[in-house]
């Protein structure tokens, strides 16, 4: 029999809507990313946007930082699909302008948005469109009487900081909200998420803050977000990289695939190859990615350098290559044998083989 690890039991949380897209209760863990171009520049960001949308982002943030970029996105929300969530500091007359123009929610920070006459203002905006509100809480950014309180940036502090948001919120009557409680600071992140989600039943936008490039920040956010959605914990994701934001995407899907929460596209595993290899794994690998990046249905590919561990990771997946000797290698589906192929053709079977197993799905 074959082993299969115990399913993640989610936490309870109630359920937001943002634009399409269900976010908490039982809805599946949607993937986000934020655009790093200039929101002026509608084209460029648009361009982004769709980008992100086809590697299989949920959900979008654009920042709106000024009054004047309101018109911009007005037209960057009306040109894409995917829904588009506004970000917003320091002047509350953004929030409400965004909530007309089509945002699917608005992201704030109570702190710097001001009085309580303004803070009512944002949330009488958003529940006029039927839109949420993410409280976002940054270990960087958390207000001066907490920091003294405290002494230093800690989870307490950041707890503290998204209750009193949610309170604020609260005593406006308004309860369609989510929190990120966010830290670049692994295990400090991490303990802030822990001691929110037994203290309030929003949904929670999981993310390591500023966590680094491509390389550092990829493995910083997998053990962060997967830390905490092994305990449950977590409706919506956003990888954080100084990167392509479509690498954040990709990673997020990763994480998420890896922890048996979603699936999407083709989910390859790869020997890291040695000198026993048939088959140059490596550029097999990277080609059959970047090849089948368009594949939205699920399916399990091995890429095996030699016979050694091949024939046991075929048994797993839909489709296998393993690397043979005399420049022929194995191809297996569903774990039977199905005879050799010349190794300069794999690349080309494999993908021919994975696209008409999805049509036929």
């Amino acid at each position: 029999m074959e082993w299969k690890a115990q399913p993640i039991i989610r936490r309870k949380s109630r359920q937001i809507k943002v634009g399409n897209v269900l976010v908490g209760g039982d809805a599946p863990i949607s993937v986000q990313s934020m655009t790093s171009t200039d929101t002026m520049d509608v084209e460029a960001t648009v361009a982004q946007i769709k980008a992100l949308e086809s590697a299989g982002a949920d959900i979008v943030r654009v920042t709106v930082p000024t009054l004047a970029a309101v018109d911009a996105f007005e037209q960057i929300v009306k040109s894409v699909e995917v829904p588009i969530v506004s970000d917003i500091h320091f002047d509350y007359r953004i929030a409400i302008e965004c909530a007309k123009k089509g945002a699917a929610a608005l992201r704030i920070n109570p702190g710097n948005i001001g009085s309580h006459e303004k803070i009512e203002a944002v949330c009488q905006a958003a529940k006029d469109h039927g839109l949420p509100i993410r409280v976002g809480v940054n270990a960087g950014s958390l207000d001066k009487d907490l920091v003294e309180k405290y002494g230093a940036p800690c989870p307490d502090a950041m707890v503290d900081a998204a209750l009193r948001a949610a309170e604020t919120l609260d005593q406006h009557n308004f309860s369609d909200y989510a929190f990120s409680v966010k830290a670049s600071e692994l295990n400090l992140c991490v303990e802030a998420y822990e001691k929110l989600a037994v203290k309030t039943d929003a949904p929670l936008h999981l993310g390591i803050t500023e966590a680094g490039g491509l390389t550092g920040g990829t493995v910083l956010s997998s053990i962060g977000i997967s830390w905490l959605l092994k305990q449950g914990i977590g409706d919506t994701i956003r990888v954080s990289l100084a990167a392509d934001p479509v690498e954040e995407i990709k990673v997020g899907w990763a994480i998420l695939k890896s922890m048996h929460l979603r699936s999407r596209g083709v989910d390859i595993v790869a020997c890291p190859t040695c000198g026993r290899r048939g088959i140059d794994v490596v550029n097999t690998v990277a080609t059959l990615e970047k090849r089948l990046s368009d594949v939205k249905g699920t399916l399990k590919l091995a890429v095996m350098g030699c016979v050694v561990n091949g024939p046991g990771e075929a048994l797993h997946s839909d489709i296998a290559v393993c690397g043979g000797a005399k420049g022929r290698s194995l191809i297996y589906e569903d774990g039977v044998l199905m005879g050799k192929i010349p190794n300069e053709e794999a690349i080309d079977i494999i993908e021919k083989r994975v696209r008409e197993r999805l049509k036929n799905k």
